[in-house]
């Protein structure tokens, strides 16, 4: 089972949520996919076992076969390549963060002058703490790639284990690649305007992609903006975490909910069987 846990804004508290499930739940296997800025190790502290590059493939120029017709160049979506052509020479530019490693020009070039090469976007981190398998996905600095580094950190998900996916927030192509292919999508919102307006996006990604969900209210209070939301929608709310202090205290140090307060383990169980009653 892969439950993704995804908001349509920052800040709503998904972390809190995917940590608390997978410390809560046996058998779990917990995947950072908010590559631009994981955050999860933070609250676990795990003992990483192995770290694996990500790579990306670009285009490398044979100049002895390249007649400079520029083709690569027109071929390319994303403008990552440029022909330069003199009267006597010439040159081809690669703008590699431009790049999206389709291959395009390196099957479509006339002249074969187009070879594959790889360069480093990413790493993936594996680990464990307390019995939970651990995964991150981190994309270097300066990257734009985040979807190839949470496919790749995506790719190492068992399927003899419960998979909790913590999604980057947004609607965008990040959050859309770490929610494909789930089970269920948690949906944490928090009862503002702007949290209403961010879920309602998240809840339509979830629909185009075809995939269950249901909503966590954090900093709950006045939640009649988001209920009845869910009530039209017919969207479960499966949980209110309300706006309390000592949560707050207990995440800017670094300790999830359920070891700051205990009866919330019991609660994440519960979240937990009611996810797989509506699967």
């Amino acid at each position: 089972m892969v439950i993704s846990v995804a908001s349509g804004k920052g800040g709503t508290g998904k972390t809190t949520v995917v940590v608390s499930l997978a410390l809560s739940i046996e058998n779990s296997q917990l995947i950072d996919c908010d590559v631009e800025e994981p955050n999860v190790h933070l609250f676990l502290n795990p003992e990483i076992k192995q770290e694996l590059k990500v790579f990306s493939v670009v285009p490398e120029v044979d100049k002895e076969k390249c007649n400079l017709c520029g083709y690569c160049s027109t071929v390319c979506a994303y403008n990552a390549l440029s022909v330069i052509k003199l009267d006597s020479s010439g040159d081809v530019l690669l703008f590699p963060h431009l790049c999206h490693g389709c291959d395009g020009c390196i099957l479509l070039c006339p002249e074969k002058a187009m070879k594959p090469a790889h360069r480093g976007i990413g790493m993936i981190k594996i680990g464990s703490f307390e019995g939970i398998e651990f995964i991150e996905g981190r994309l270097n600095i300066s990257e734009v790639l985040a979807p190839k580094v949470i496919e790749e950190a995506k790719a190492y998900a068992k399927k003899d284990k419960i998979t909790i996916i913590d999604a980057p927030p947004g609607t965008s192509c990040p959050a859309v690649t770490a929610v494909k292919g789930s089970d269920f999508c948690i949906l944490v919102t928090e009862p503002t305007p702007f949290g209403l307006h961010d879920l309602e996006l998240a809840y339509e990604v979830t629909k185009a992609l075809n995939i269950k969900a249901g909503v966590i209210i954090n900093k709950s209070g006045d939640d009649a903006l988001i209920e009845d939301f869910c009530r039209k929608n017919k969207i479960p709310v499966l949980l209110k975490i309300p706006f309390h202090r000592k949560i707050a205290e207990a995440y800017s140090k670094g300790i999830p909910l359920i070891k700051a307060m205990p009866e919330y383990k019991e609660i994440f169980q519960r979240l937990y069987r009611d996810i797989r009653e509506i699967i």
